[in-house]
């Protein structure tokens, strides 16, 4: 009885909190500018969350140093429940691409809320490129060792490492040229200044249906609603990669358990609402949600698995 008692004592004050929290608008940091994929998602999810919540979500954008700037904001703000964090792949990159020179600790410094989405990545190439498939792909520049140029968002950015692990896995030498963004690097590609480009369908299906660009293949297990024409990496003759950036909710280190767990529910029951997963469809991105816990599995997992292949490929940040 006096364990039970003692147990009940300890637990009022959380569930008070609890109670009483949100009792004012919630800070969502997005660290990179509007209009991109994360910022996107980021409001779709929390606009519909806020209605729950009875409280305003205000998403702060705070763009900079690959993502690093806002992580830290978010790292170093009170654990009160009123500042959380949108994180990608880069985040898990930032690990080991940036090790000793953070001002936050990637793992201690957060709590895990909830994995949000998956979108699996796009390989595709120039007009001008005479590979059909990724088989011929593969052939053309085992043929032709650093003939091919592929582009990418940025040093540590999922499609820059994608690419890197596609190389390691075929055995292939190309040539990466990072460009300040997708835009440039797309702009690039239809140019013929590189030959090659992996990102979320989301951005370069439109130039596939267009005939700017061709798609090679997706870097997932199943073909995917919003590029059901485009082959997984397997079907299209090469190794069966999966590959993906991702969107997921992280809250500051010692944040309340009671509010994480209600931030983690509100989440899973925004993404699973049909107008949201018809949008999340139709842009490339699988809804998931989740425990934190899993959320916090998932992370460590993409962590040793970016570790590996920057360590592999020798990748150094800019």
């Amino acid at each position: 009885m006096k364990k039970l008692f003692l147990a009940l004592v300890l637990a009022a004050p959380l569930a008070a909190y609890g109670q009483a929290w949100p009792a004012k608008p919630i800070r969502w940091v997005v660290p990179y500018t509007g209009g991109g994929i994360t910022d996107t998602v980021t409001r779709v999810v929390t606009q519909k969350m806020q209605t729950s919540l009875g409280q305003p979500i205000v998403v702060d954008n705070r763009p900079g140093a690959n993502s690093i700037l806002g992580a830290d904001i978010v790292a170093k703000a009170p654990p009160d429940g009123y500042t959380m964090l949108t994180v990608i792949a880069a985040h898990a990159a930032n690990a080991t691409l940036y090790a000793g020179k953070l001002p936050f600790d990637t793992v201690k410094g957060f709590a895990p809320i909830s994995l949000v989405g998956i979108a699996p990545l796009i390989l595709t190439v120039n007009n001008d490129l005479p590979a059909k498939d990724v088989k011929q792909l593969i052939a053309y520049a085992k043929a032709n060792p650093g003939k091919i140029n592929f582009g990418s968002s940025g040093i540590g950015a999922a499609a820059h490492l994608t690419t890197e692990l596609l190389k390691q896995t075929a055995g292939i030498d190309m040539v990466h040229v990072p460009y300040k963004g997708t835009a440039p690097a797309l702009t690039a590609l239809m140019a013929n200044d590189i030959q090659l480009l992996v990102d979320v369908p989301s951005t370069l299906m439109p130039h596939v249906r267009g005939g700017k660009i061709r798609s090679l293949a997706m870097f997932s297990a199943k073909r995917i609603q919003g590029a059901p024409d485009v082959p997984t990496i397997a079907e299209a003759g090469g190794p069966p990669i999966e590959s993906s950036t991702w969107v997921l909710f992280l809250a500051p280190a010692g944040t309340p358990r009671g509010i994480v767990d209600r931030l983690s529910a509100e989440t899973a029951k925004a993404i699973n609402e049909s107008g949201i997963k018809e949008r999340f469809g139709q842009i490339g991105i699988e809804p998931v949600g989740g425990s934190p816990e899993q959320a916090g599995q998932f992370l460590d997992a993409e962590m040793a698995k970016w570790a590996q292949v920057i360590n592999a490929a020798g990748v150094k940040a800019d």
